[in-house]
């Protein structure tokens, strides 16, 4: 009975966390450039008993571990909204942000200028050009941005837009909710990478994949809490019987 609660503990947990996962994503359906996350889980085999004596061998236990989350980084759906600060990338690469912590990188183009004339996130980042920061005088207008990046005003051009890739996607970690920080170190995006200006990218969760994941994660949460239930239910009436001595 002890086994059955413990594989079932171990499996609840698991769940737990993939309920975690599904609700973020969830929550994130209309965050630009969010990317979805993913769970991946693995069989662990407790080893057999060290007394290996016993009439019939113990059979291994197998528990559900969880390994590792993952992000899908997917192209989401490219919205026009016609804003001059809203950019929208098509092809693989991140936009570069200035934080405190260093470089991070995003795919949510939603800027806007801020009041020193800088060109920043919505969180008030700075997003950077191939030679740092973006900034605007109060009288320059006509901002445009082509597909190359290249930044133009009424006082010409002011630099362009720096788009980062990454070689190896898997060493890219989440720093918020659309900024990732990298282990590695990014190479210039190429020519088959555009920037569009007036659009933003949207998140790529799927909402209808992920409701019915959520009902489904949801169903077999409550299966082995009940299944824990019966464990626990047939145990206490082990022991009233076991106690019940007879007069």
């Amino acid at each position: 009975m002890e086994n059955a609660a413990l594989v079932g503990l171990s499996r609840q947990i698991a769940l737990r966390r993939e309920l975690d996962v599904i609700a973020n994503n969830v929550a994130n359906m209309n965050t630009s450039g969010f990317k979805a996350e993913e769970m991946v889980f693995n069989e662990y085999l407790m080893p057999t008993a060290r007394a290996d004596t016993f009439p019939r061998p113990d059979r291994r236990l197998s528990f559900v571990e969880d390994r590792a989350t993952w992000h899908d980084f997917s192209e989401g759906a490219v919205q026009t909204t016609g804003g001059e600060t809203d950019l929208a990338l098509a092809g693989d690469g991140f936009f570069v942000i200035e934080t405190p912590g260093g470089e991070r990188y995003t795919r949510n183009g939603a800027f806007q200028i801020n009041a020193a004339g800088e060109l920043v996130t919505s969180e008030g980042r700075r997003v950077l050009s191939t030679s740092g920061p973006i900034q605007f005088a109060p009288t320059e207008t006509g901002l445009t941005i082509g597909k190359d990046g290249m930044i133009a005003t009424s006082e010409g051009v002011r630099g362009r837009i720096r788009v980062a890739r990454f070689e190896d996607m898997a060493g890219l970690e989440k720093d918020g909710t659309s900024l990732f920080r990298a282990s590695g170190t990014p190479v210039e995006a190429g020519p088959a990478t555009r920037v569009l200006q007036g659009a933003v990218e949207k998140s790529n969760v799927k909402p209808v994949l992920e409701m019915s994941r959520l009902v489904e994660v949801s169903r077999s949460y409550s299966s082995i809490a009940s299944l824990l239930d019966k464990q626990d239910e047939l145990r206490r009436s082990a022991i009233e019987r076991l106690a019940d001595v007879p007069a």
